[in-house]
């Protein structure tokens, strides 16, 4: 796994600066954000806590997805990451947040939604965005992509913020 303590150092840094707290909703990533972002000192001035949902029934019943949404579009979605990101930041408080909902593999894919197919939305006061990606590589290495791109479009909203 390649070493992405450097990004989770800096993503601590700016939300110190800023005086922001954040806060995670997993699905493929099953927790490696909030893994990744404790390993750094200091972790706890920023860090409110995560969800790791991984199931529809925990998106809908802990973070508030709409049944609709999920009915309509599915967990991997645009709309569902929306809903994410809303339900994680209700819960938490916090300023600014990340949800990851995609399909890791190596099954669950359909030519509709590949492996490697993943919405990550990143939010911080004043914008808000969700990207639709499609990561090649095994399991491991989509998790891994999807970790390292929410951390870096973390860090760039927040210097930009």
């Amino acid at each position: 796994m390649e070493n992405l303590y450097p990004l989770a150092q800096t993503v601590v840094t700016l939300l110190k600066q800023r005086g922001l707290r954040i806060t995670f909703a997993e699905s493929c990533t099953g927790g490696r954000l909030a893994a990744l972002l404790t390993s750094v000192p200091g972790a706890s001035d920023v860090f409110e806590g995560s969800c790791v949902a991984y199931a529809n029934r925990i998106k809908s019943d802990w973070l508030h997805v709409s049944e609709t949404t999920l009915a309509r579009y599915g967990a991997v979605s645009r709309e569902c990451v929306e809903e994410m990101l809303a339900g994680i930041k209700a819960i938490s408080g916090a300023e600014c947040a990340v949800a990851v909902s995609g399909i890791a593999g190596p099954g669950g894919g359909t030519p509709q939604k590949p492996v490697g197919t993943v919405y990550i939305g990143v939010t911080v006061p004043g914008k808000s965005e969700v990207f639709h990606c499609l990561f090649k590589g095994d399991r491991q290495s989509v998790q891994n992509a999807s970790v390292r791109f929410a951390y870096e479009k973390m860090a760039e909203f927040l210097k930009k913020s």
